[in-house]
């Protein structure tokens, strides 16, 4: 692990592995930046922390939303040195027929519209200063399906492609993976293994090797899918 102190921009913090990743990385001397969408969750990260980490409550899906909040953390805090893109909603268990369009348009707002707007309005000041990593969270959803999940699948698989391309695109030494975390008992893997979930580690445990493995992300990996499920 290198270790200069990062600036970390992580989605998704308030729950699953964006919470215990921003711990982590926050344990480890690194300072983090991060959003979710509910309010008082992210006042709570802010009474935890406190400066210099900072959290904000941000829609990823609406490009307007990540847009002003780009221009508020470069102008406070800097160039990020590592993004993490972990926000992500899954469907309901349901054949694909089944999935009410409101549903599955959500899972593709979020899941690859709300990737796309990080990088939009956080990539360019890191190509600029040639330097940074991208992580797009990814599934074994993203390089395999299942039935009922058809929306989330295809949302994974959407982000497998489209880091792929990124990372044709980014000056070296930049880099950008697709990460899957194998199997982690989330609320979102509750929701399709039901209490089986239990059975596999938690996002707190995932993320004690996690941080490092996703701080170790370098050039040699540049849009190389990587699995880490330790």
């Amino acid at each position: 692990m290198d270790s200069e102190k990062k600036l970390v921009l992580v989605t998704g913090v308030t729950r699953g592995i964006g919470k215990a990743l921003t711990r982590q990385f926050i344990k480890l001397g690194h300072t983090v930046v991060g959003c979710a969408r509910t309010t008082s969750q992210i006042r709570s990260l802010r009474e935890e922390f406190g400066d210099p980490n900072d959290f904000y409550a941000v829609d990823v899906s609406s490009n307007e939303e990540v847009k002003s909040w780009a221009s508020l953390v470069i102008n406070s805090h800097g160039v990020p040195d590592i993004i993490v893109n972990n926000a992500a909603v899954i469907n309901l268990s349901n054949p694909l027929w089944d999935v009410p369009s409101e549903e599955f348009d959500k899972v593709i707002d979020v899941n690859i519209k709300g990737t796309a707007n990080i990088i939009r309005h956080f990539v360019p000041v890191m190509v600029k200063n040639r330097n940074g990593v991208i992580v797009n969270f990814s599934s074994g959803w993203g390089r395999s399906a299942d039935a009922e999940v058809a929306p989330y699948c295809a949302s994974k698989w959407a982000i497998e492609g489209m880091t792929l391309s990124l990372s044709m695109e980014l000056p070296s030494p930049m880099a950008a993976v697709a990460l899957s975390p194998g199997c982690v008992n989330t609320e979102m893997l509750q929701t399709c293994f039901g209490g089986d979930a239990s059975n596999h580690k938690s996002s707190e445990e995932w993320a004690k090797s996690g941080a490092n493995f996703i701080l170790g992300i370098d050039r040699s990996m540049n849009g190389t899918p990587q699995t880490h499920s330790p």
